[in-house]
């Protein structure tokens, strides 16, 4: 679910668009499960993914960058300024 790069730490999230609220549902097929409130229409959902992300873990959306899996449920998705141990703790340990 989470891969240390060069430039930050990459996540593979599972999602889930036209949700009634934007949030994170925890860990599902090695993935992280998010469910997002905008639809899959003309990138809509992946403007939310990197809006939600950033405002979760206190970044700018500039350190928010989707990689992989533009068109698809399943993306790759990078994130720079924090570490692995960091990003579990703010993703999988939220209360």
């Amino acid at each position: 679910m989470f891969q240390t790069s060069v430039e930050g730490v990459i996540i593979s999230l599972h999602i889930q668009p036209n949700a009634p609220k934007s949030e994170i549902i925890g860990e599902y097929n090695g993935a992280l499960k998010i469910k997002i409130k905008a639809p899959p229409i003309d990138g809509k959902a992946n403007a939310e993914i990197e809006t939600f992300l950033a405002k979760t873990l206190k970044l700018s959306k500039s350190k928010v960058e989707i990689l992989k899996g533009e068109k698809s449920k399943l993306k790759k998705v990078l994130i720079r300024g924090l570490t692995e141990a960091q990003l579990r703790e703010l993703l999988l340990h939220r209360d």
